[in-house]
């Protein structure tokens, strides 16, 4: 294994993950785990609500990194309007909305019992 190539990998990935948090609807993802972060730690929730809070708040994050990364290689490579690129988006857009829905959701029934059942 060369140990010198694996590090430069990871080094590549902290540049996308930097790069990805110039996103606009990145920096949306990101306050929106800050707060639901807060209110978890107030809530007081188990490890099994933590463990899923965390996977869902880590899928949106992931799916919205791919979107800008398939927004970025659309552009590059269809920099005129294509209904097919447009298509592209769309879908990879689409598909950040599915998570974050699905995220509100779980969100919503995590926190909802024990804020107004005790």
């Amino acid at each position: 294994m060369d140990f010198y190539k694996l590090i430069k990998s990871f080094g590549y990935a902290f540049q996308g993950i930097f790069s990805a948090l110039k996103q606009q609807n990145m920096k949306i993802h990101v306050g929106t785990m800050l707060i639901v972060i807060i209110a978890a730690l107030l809530t007081g929730l188990s490890l099994l609500e933590w463990l899923i809070i965390i996977i869902v708040i880590s899928l949106v994050i992931g799916a919205e990194m791919i979107n800008s990364a398939i927004e970025s290689v659309v552009d590059l490579a269809s920099p005129k309007i294509h209904p097919l690129a447009k298509q592209a988006k769309d879908i990879a857009a689409g598909a950040v909305l599915v998570f974050a829905i699905t995220s509100v959701i779980v969100g919503l029934l995590i926190f909802v019992p024990k804020w107004f059942n005790g």
